[in-house]
């Protein structure tokens, strides 16, 4: 074997490594569907009662987050999933800001901007 082919074997088995494997994707394939059937279910059934309804809805999503993050986006804490955790993170902080900045600004437009002391009728008048 030349210096090569071993760097490539070795190259394969890290990148091997690295992504999940059949079973892990079928795993993560088949708790995704049973979760998007429980949501479906629960929607569609009166198994659970209206005022937990919502609530049902959000815990079965947040476990449908967390499976697609760790089958299939290889989110962990193992040391060759630190990038993509990392990646992840800053994503989501970046989301978080910008999405909260913008609804902050449209607030704040929203009482600084709409006249008070105007009547609809008057404002669509446009006295």
């Amino acid at each position: 074997m030349n210096k090569t082919s071993k760097e490539h074997v070795a190259h394969g088995s890290i990148h091997a490594s690295s992504h999940g494997s059949l079973k892990s994707y079928a795993i993560g394939m088949v708790l995704s569907l049973a979760l998007t059937l429980a949501s479906f279910g629960a929607v569609m059934t009166d198994l659970v009662p209206h005022g937990f309804g919502l609530a049902t809805i959000v815990v079965l999503c947040v476990a449908q987050l967390v499976v697609q993050l760790i089958f299939f986006l290889h989110i962990g804490t193992a040391r060759d999933q630190r990038a993509n955790t990392g990646i992840f993170i800053c994503t989501a902080f970046l989301i978080a800001i910008i999405v909260g900045l913008s609804l902050w600004v449209m607030h704040n437009a929203n009482l600084n901007m709409m006249p008070v002391h105007m009547s609809v009728e008057r404002a669509i008048s446009r006295d």
